[in-house]
């Protein structure tokens, strides 16, 4: 992380919540489309709604910077490439187990069990400089442990989680890689454009080539497009939850450290729960679904309350820098 001043944190701070509450959105807009999609294509995998859920978000965010900034991506360098080629394969793998996932858990389970990076981003940044991490950041950790395990309703006599929610913490491993990749020394100097444009490159190339070997017959990939809140709900995804986010995330995240960053993004899922609790039944509505609304269980308070008062908990002391 390169030397900023008081004000470049605050506003990073501030555009990353503006990012949380984009990545919140996309917890119900993909279970509707992943539901739409069941409705339209009952015949399809669960692996074929995961991908091609939120594989033309990426095909649609490359297309739209290719057009607007494609110049930049003739200048790239090697450095930069390889940013993006990392930053996208971290992003397709988490997205993918966390979009299947979702089929099997709820928007808001989800949103706050992806967190589990918090907590591995400073165990694994002190097992790497060898140095005990300060208390808030031990503190903070057993309290997101415990909040996990309260959201995924651990089953203490089988010891495990169910598969939604098994599915959803081994993407969260892949996600801490992304954010730790993208806050890497060697790549401060990468402009934000190009490494964006190849990170959602990677993606779309990834999920495109998932979708069609899990399709059920070809026009499966076209036959969604026919689907008025379908391409509604895809276009919401892109440009809010894709485009906008992770611009703002590539831009301003390296700006403040790794482990900040990973507690920071620990808001994203409360932005989700409060979305889940009235957009289910307008997409319901509009797309033709079953998808009631979520309500404020104990499970969702006691959990995420936890989890939210870790990333607030870790905020009293600023961080020294990774």
């Amino acid at each position: 992380m390169t030397a900023v001043s008081s004000r470049q944190r605050t506003e990073a701070l501030l555009m990353l919540i503006l990012a949380n509450l984009f990545w919140g959105l996309s917890f119900p807009v993909i279970k509707a489309i992943a539901m739409t999609h069941a409705r339209l294509l009952p015949e399809s995998s669960t692996w074929f709604i995961a991908s091609w859920s939120v594989g033309p978000r990426f095909i649609l965010a490359t297309v739209v910077l290719l057009a607007l900034f494609g110049r930049s991506l003739g200048s790239a360098t090697r450095r930069e490439w390889v940013q993006g080629l990392g930053l996208g394969l971290f992003a397709a793998i988490g997205m993918l187990l966390q979009t299947d996932g979702l089929q099997f858990t709820a928007a808001s389970t989800s949103a706050f069990l992806t967190q589990l990076y918090a907590i591995l981003i400073p165990l694994y940044l002190a097992l790497r400089l060898r140095r005990l991490p300060p208390w808030t950041v031990g503190v903070s950790s057993v309290m997101v442990l415990a909040g996990v395990a309260i959201l995924g309703r651990f089953d203490w006599a089988a010891l495990r989680f169910g598969r939604g929610e098994a599915e959803t913490l081994i993407a969260s491993l892949f996600f801490m890689g992304q954010i730790l990749w993208l806050e890497k020394k060697v790549f401060s100097g990468n402009r934000v454009m190009p490494v964006t444009i190849i990170m959602f490159a990677v993606e779309a190339l990834v999920f495109l080539a998932l979708s069609a070997g899990t399709a059920p017959h070809l026009d499966s990939l076209v036959a969604t497009f026919r689907s008025v809140p379908w391409v509604g709900l895809t276009a919401m995804l892109t440009l809010f939850s894709t485009i906008g986010s992770y611009l703002i995330m590539n831009t301003f995240q390296p700006r403040i450290t790794a482990t900040e960053a990973g507690l920071i993004y620990c808001i994203e899922p409360i932005f989700g729960s409060l979305l889940a609790l009235f957009l289910p039944a307008l997409f319901s509505v509009w797309a033709g679904i079953d998808y009631p609304n979520e309500t404020a269980t104990a499970n969702l308070l006691v959990g995420g309350g936890l989890i939210t008062g870790a990333n607030l908990l870790i905020q009293l002391k600023p961080l020294p820098k990774d």
